[in-house]
Order: structure tokens, then C-alpha cells, then sequence
């Protein structure tokens, strides 16, 4: 039975790349991304690898969609690697936390820490039943200050 890995974020840039390097090691993945056609030109792509690829669409901070992953996991029967790399930086350009919509800050941090420590609750059984890896992707935000990334540098210090 192949491996399997999670990857939230894994339509694009690092999620992407990393969903690659696991399908090419001949693991088979569950990616997951907000936009439909991004996800499944990826999917594509890494079903050429050789590998099972679940491509499930949907916004990581919906509890509906974590469920959707959680049954995605079930069906493959086993998970060995959560890989939560799915973040949103807020608005751009980054106001001062003083000026910082509140909806807005409630975002960054329903998606940067809320759901990916959601996830790691739901699927916690499944990863102590393998001895499987779970991997938090920050920033450099989270440890240095740069002027006016206040929110998603706390979002990230959160995470960490």
C-alpha cells in the first residue's frame, strides 16, 4: 500500500512543487486549493507521476471542506504526511494593525492558524496509526518584524 500525503495549498508555487517531490517518490496525494482549474491542472500533472491524486476544491478555513479531506484521507485508508501550506497574506498593500479591517484580520487567522490546527485535530488519529508526519508552513514574518505585515506575521507566529 502506497503512502499518502495531504497537501493544502497544493495548486501552486511551494505546494505545488512539494506535492511534486512526494508523487515522484511514489506517494500518493490528496491536493487541495480554492480554485478548481488551478487544482486540477495540477492534479493532471501529478497523476502523470505515476501516483492516486484526490484533487478536493474548497477554502481550508470551511469546515464543511475540512470534512471533505477528512473522508478523502478515509477512503485511502491511511494518512502519512499533513502538510498544511495553505495561507492568505490579508490586504495588500499590508495596513498597520491600527488600521487593519478587523474582518479581515479574522481571516488571516481563521485560515493561517484556525484551520490548520483544525485539521491537525481531525486527522490526529489517522497520523499516530502510521507514526505520520505533520508540516506547518510559516514565514520569516513570524520571527521578524517588517513594517505594517503585523497581521499575517501574527498570523504566522501563531502558527509556529
Amino acid at each position: 500500500m502506497s503512502k499518502v500525503a495531504l497537501i493544502t495549498g497544493g495548486s501552486r508555487g511551494l505546494g505545488k512543487t512539494l506535492a511534486a517531490f512526494i508523487a515522484g517518490r511514489g506517494n500518493d496525494l490528496i491536493i487541495t486549493a480554492r480554485h478548481s482549474a488551478e487544482l486540477e491542472t495540477a492534479a493532471t500533472a501529478l497523476r502523470g507521476l505515476g501516483v492516486a491524486v484526490d484533487a478536493v476544491v474548497g477554502d481550508i478555513a470551511d469546515p464543511a471542506h475540512r470534512r471533505a479531506l477528512v473522508a478523502a484521507v478515509e477512503r485511502h485508508g491511511r494518512l502519512d504526511l499533513l502538510i498544511n501550506n495553505a495561507s492568505i497574506l490579508g490586504p495588500s498593500p499590508q495596513p498597520a494593525l491600527a488600521a487593519y479591517p478587523l474582518e479581515m484580520l479574522e481571516q488571516v487567522f481563521a485560515v493561517n492558524v484556525l484551520a490548520p490546527l483544525a485539521l491537525i485535530q481531525e486527522l490526529l488519529p489517522m497520523l499516530h496509526k502510521t507514526q505520520g508526519l505533520i508540516v506547518n508552513l510559516s514565514s520569516d514574518a513570524a520571527v521578524g518584524a517588517y513594517a505594517g505585515w503585523g497581521g499575517y506575521g501574527a498570523s504566522k507566529a501563531a502558527l509556529d
